[in-house]
């Protein structure tokens, strides 16, 4: 089964993961395998995240998987390989913002995270 289709002046790169589709409008010159790739990774990282990713965490959590989605990409390259430092950010990130939700001082725990 092919995961490429041709859209105008774009290639349509998907991949099927249990039940969710992921997919990627790229440009001719891109390469579809590093596209399918990312996605792989994306998926790998939500499911880290999330435990066995499905819709409804998506669904539910949009503003974590799209926070998941820009640690891991900035301007559509990939902006860190590491599955372990992009959670670790976003570890520190679910900190800070519990902090802030029982009214800590956020400097308070960025100077415990070595931040500030």
């Amino acid at each position: 089964m092919c995961s490429f289709l041709e859209w105008r002046d774009l290639k349509i790169v998907y991949k099927r993961y249990a039940s969710l589709y992921f997919c990627c409008a790229i440009e001719e010159q891109d390469n579809e395998l590093i596209t399918l790739e990312v996605i792989h990774r994306f998926v790998e990282l939500l499911d880290k995240y999330f435990g066995s990713v499905c819709e409804l965490d998506i669904i539910f959590n949009f503003e974590k998987a799209y926070f998941i989605l820009d640690e891991f990409l900035m301007g559509g390259e990939i902006q860190d390989t590491s599955k372990k430092s992009v959670l670790k950010a976003i570890e520190q990130a679910d900190l800070l913002q519990e902090v802030t939700l029982e009214d800590e001082s956020p400097r308070s725990v960025l100077e415990e995270m070595g931040l500030a």
